[in-house]
């Protein structure tokens, strides 16, 4: 084999790391969300205090989801790379 390609096991890991970070992000993210909308419930959704904590829960968990995704496959690169 090439050594300068993947070879089909590299590849298929590669697409499984992928789908953990994606699938833990979402699930991070979703969690993230969840914590600042309980409060937005006992507020209520129509206050001004409930519609913030609504966007920052939305915008930190976006952000936790991008920050996981970055985690994990930075993380799948260095191992790859010191040849793990």
């Amino acid at each position: 084999m090439d050594m300068g390609r993947e070879s089909r096991w590299e590849k298929d890991a590669m697409t499984v790391e992928i789908m953990f970070a994606l699938v833990t992000a979402c699930m991070l993210a979703a969690m993230v969300f969840g914590v600042l909308l309980v409060p937005a419930l006992v507020v209520g959704v129509d206050e001004p205090a409930g519609k913030v904590l609504l966007k920052a829960g939305a915008v930190l968990g976006a952000a936790a989801g991008v920050w996981r995704v970055a985690r994990v496959l930075l993380r799948f690169d260095a191992r790859r790379r010191q040849g793990r």
